[in-house]
């Protein structure tokens, strides 16, 4: 018996791979979105999940993507990174100070890596000082020391 339209795997797949290439966003993300599970033991339903983060964050529903990041770690790393790439450093500070410690190691990364380390330093002594991981990010930037 033939599969039916809409049953076949790789039919609603290819559907929302070419929903993406006409940026038609909401056709992707229903499609996808109908097919992921966060953590699913099933390895493509995880994957679709992924997918569903990125396409949230490549259809600019960036405050979907912040609901989504209140329980959900894909959510929160997909909105950190995509913050970082629009240059939103406010927002980034905006969530390391709310208690995003993925936010706070993304921004202190974006200054470090864009020559302002004095001011990854600062934000990390204000909004992490006991964060080792944050010191250590930011020291990985910072020329040896002299003997």
């Amino acid at each position: 018996m033939a599969a039916q339209r809409g049953t076949d795997p790789v039919d609603w797949s290819e559907q929302a791979e070419a929903a993406v290439r006409h940026q038609d966003w909401d056709t992707a993300i229903a499609l996808v979105s109908a097919h992921a599970e966060c953590y699913s033991t099933d390895h493509h339903m995880h994957g679709n999940h992924l997918w569903h983060m990125d396409l949230l964050a490549r259809a600019d529903r960036l405050s979907e993507l912040t609901e989504r990041a209140l329980t959900d770690v894909h959510a929160r790393r997909r909105l950190n990174t995509t913050l970082r790439e629009r240059g939103m450093e406010t927002a980034l500070h905006g969530r390391a100070a709310d208690g995003d410690r993925g936010a706070l190691y993304v921004l202190v990364r974006l200054l470090c890596e864009t020559s302002r380390a004095r001011e990854a330093r600062q934000v990390v002594q204000d909004l992490g000082p006991e964060d080792e991981y944050a010191h250590r990010i930011v020291a990985q930037f910072e020329p040896p020391r002299s003997p």
